[in-house]
């Protein structure tokens, strides 16, 4: 019988899913809710409340491709200073020809 090293991935790949830090502290902030509320523990309550959005802020940052993020900042930060270089250059060229004007 074959060895399928790819199904094998999928099932660590779903186990590690399950068993991830997210599911972790969503659980957690379940819990903090579910025991602040029943024991009507305020700021138990309002920790459950910040944990749960934040695990969805948490999956959000790391589904994100932050080496094309960085490469976009780049180059929107190259196309600035690039502008700005343009803007200069034209503000010279016109200060130099009012100062020809001027000497004429």
């Amino acid at each position: 019988m074959p060895h399928d090293t790819q199904k094998e991935i999928q099932k660590a790949s779903l186990i590690g899913r399950i068993l991830s830090m997210e599911a972790f502290l969503l659980m957690m902030g379940i819990a903090l809710l579910v025991y602040g509320i029943s024991n009507e523990a305020t700021m138990i309550i309002f920790w459950g409340c910040v944990i749960i959005p934040g695990v969805f802020v948490l999956i959000h940052v790391r589904k994100t491709d932050w080496t094309k993020h960085w490469q976009d900042m780049e180059a929107e930060h190259k196309a600035s200073i690039e502008r700005a270089a343009l803007r200069r250059s034209a503000a010279e060229e016109a200060r130099k020809a009012a100062d020809d004007e001027k000497q004429q």
